[in-house]
């Protein structure tokens, strides 16, 4: 490797991987995050978790709650950060009027999909403006999944 050559880091990539049968996708969208102390160090050492992570509006701004992104393990007490506190979300202006106004929308929700690190280094949140799913949908979901696994056998 010559002098001049970057090292290529791993690509971080927190999924979550209930949101995808739980609900039917309509509108995706990625957002920036606003992180505060030692969290960036945490999503980049994959120290977090979308389990229960959905959005919502607040003065017209967007906010993602329920995602966890643990204490950096280096840190001291004081600079520190709270794990499950609620962080912001950072999109255009037009993207944020469209996303509330479909929330109002019943049966409507924000839904955080997947968090990683950008090619320029920022962290950014994958979400989905999505639908419920009802109960025969989940079933059918998991039928497909079980013909294509049938096919790609042989």
């Amino acid at each position: 490797m010559s002098a001049g050559a970057k090292k290529k880091s791993p690509r971080v990539q927190i999924n979550n991987k209930r949101a995808s049968f739980d609900y039917e996708f309509l509108e995706q969208y990625d957002a920036g995050i606003v992180l505060v102390g030692t969290e960036i160090k945490s999503l980049r050492a994959g120290k977090a978790s979308l389990a229960d992570a959905w959005c919502y509006f607040s003065g017209g701004e967007l906010y993602v709650k329920g995602m966890n992104i643990s204490t950096y393990f280096w840190a001291s007490k004081w600079g520190s950060h709270e794990p499950a506190r609620d962080r912001k979300l950072l999109l255009t202006r037009r993207e944020l009027r469209h996303l509330e106004q479909a929330t109002k929308t019943k049966g409507l929700t924000i839904v955080a999909v997947r968090a990683y690190i950008s090619e320029n280094g920022y962290a950014k949140l994958h979400i989905a403006l999505a639908r419920g799913k009802k109960e025969y949908d989940k079933r059918a979901t998991i039928r497909e999944k079980d013909i294509r696994r049938e096919l790609e056998r042989g």
